[in-house]
C-alpha cells in the first residue's frame, strides 16, 4: 500500500478543536466528543442518495437468491460483522442470507491479527470459500477507504460479476474506484488523531443500519414499524410478538397469544392468520405465494 498520502487523509490529519484533550476536565472532553459527533449524522445524510441506491441492489440480489457480504478489517469488518448476525435474530434470516467477513477470521472479532488487512489475497480467499457468485452484493467497508483487503475483496467481486458497494470516511477513496455504487461519508479529524473507531466506526455502523434495515423493509419483512419476523427465542421476544400481533390487528392479548401458539410462535403468521381470517396453515400458503411480505400475503384472496 503506498503509504504517501496517508498523512492527508481527513481522518488521520489532527483536529485542532481537541489540540488539549489530555488538559480537558471529564465534562469539557465528553462536551466535545458529543459535539462532534453530531457532525456525523450530517455527514451520512449527505450520502443518502447513494445509501438508497445500495439498498435497491442489496433488496434485488436477496430477492434472487443472492446475499448481502460484508468485507471489511479492523472496526470496519466488526461493525459489518455484526450488523450480519443481527439479522437473523432480527428479520428472520438465514445465517447465510447475510454475511460479514473479517481480515483474519471469526477470531479476529476479540483479539486482532496485525498485518491481516494489508492482504489482499486473503479477500479473496475468503470470498472464494463461500462460493461468491454474480447475484450476491458486496459491501466493502473501510473507514481510510484505502484497506488493501477491502480493495482486493472488491477487484475480486467485481470480477465475479457481484454487485460492488465501498463505505469510506474519506472523499475520493481508493475503494470508491473499485465500486459500482461508492458511498462516501467524510466524517473529518477524530478527537484522538487517527482513531477511526471513533466518528467513523459510527458512521459505517449508521451506514450499515440503513442498508440492512431499509433492505429488509423493501422485502416485506417489516409490517408498518414492526419486526414481524422476529425469532421469538426467549421470554422478552416471546411478549415482544404477542405485543406485535395486538398492535398490527387490534385483537386482545388473549387472542394474540392464542394465534401465536397456532402459528408456532411467529408473529408475521399469527398476523395474517387474524387480519385474512384464515388458519396458520393458509397463512402460511399465503406468506409463501406473497414471497413473505406480509401486507401483499393479507390483502390476497
Amino acid at each position: 500500500m503506498d503509504l504517501s498520502t496517508l498523512a492527508t487523509l481527513g481522518t488521520e490529519t489532527r483536529n485542532e478543536r481537541t489540540a488539549e484533550l489530555d488538559r480537558m476536565p471529564v465534562s469539557e472532553l465528553l462536551s466535545v466528543m458529543n459535539t462532534e459527533d453530531q457532525t456525523v449524522a450530517l455527514a451520512v445524510r449527505d450520502a443518502l442518495p447513494d445509501i438508497g441506491s445500495a439498498v435497491e441492489a442489496i433488496t434485488e440480489s436477496l430477492r434472487r437468491g443472492g446475499r448481502l457480504i460484508y468485507l471489511g478489517a479492523g472496526t470496519s469488518g466488526r461493525i459489518g460483522l455484526l450488523d450480519a448476525v443481527e439479522c437473523p435474530p432480527t428479520f428472520g434470516t438465514s445465517p447465510d442470507q447475510v454475511i460479514g467477513l473479517l481480515s483474519g477470521g471469526p477470531g479476529a472479532f476479540a483479539v486482532a491479527v496485525e498485518g491481516a488487512e494489508d492482504q489482499p489475497a486473503r479477500a479473496i480467499a475468503d470470498l472464494e470459500e463461500i462460493g461468491l457468485n454474480d447475484r450476491d452484493t458486496v459491501v466493502g467497508l473501510a473507514a481510510s477507504g484505502r484497506t488493501p483487503y477491502v480493495v482486493g475483496g472488491l477487484k475480486h467481486a467485481a470480477a465475479k460479476g457481484a454487485v460492488t458497494v465501498s463505505v469510506a470516511c474519506n472523499r475520493d477513496a481508493v475503494i470508491s474506484r473499485y465500486a459500482d455504487i461508492p458511498i462516501e461519508v467524510p466524517t473529518g479529524p477524530e478527537i484522538l488523531t487517527g482513531s477511526t473507531r471513533l466518528k467513523g466506526g459510527t458512521a459505517e455502523k449508521m451506514v450499515c443500519n440503513m442498508l440492512s434495515t431499509a433492505s429488509m423493509v423493501r422485502l416485506g419483512k417489516v409490517y408498518g414499524n414492526l419486526m414481524v419476523d422476529v425469532r421469538a427465542s426467549n421470554d422478552k421476544l416471546v411478549d415482544r410478538a404477542r405485543r406485535m400481533v395486538v398492535q398490527a390487528t387490534g385483537v386482545s392479548s388473549d387472542t394474540a397469544a392464542e394465534a401465536l401458539r397456532a402459528a408456532d410462535g411467529h408473529a408475521k403468521t399469527a398476523i395474517v392468520m387474524l387480519l385474512a381470517h384464515c388458519t396458520a396453515e393458509e397463512a402460511v400458503r399465503r406468506l409463501d405465494q406473497a414471497h413473505g411480505d406480509t401486507r401483499a400475503a393479507v390483502g390476497r384472496s
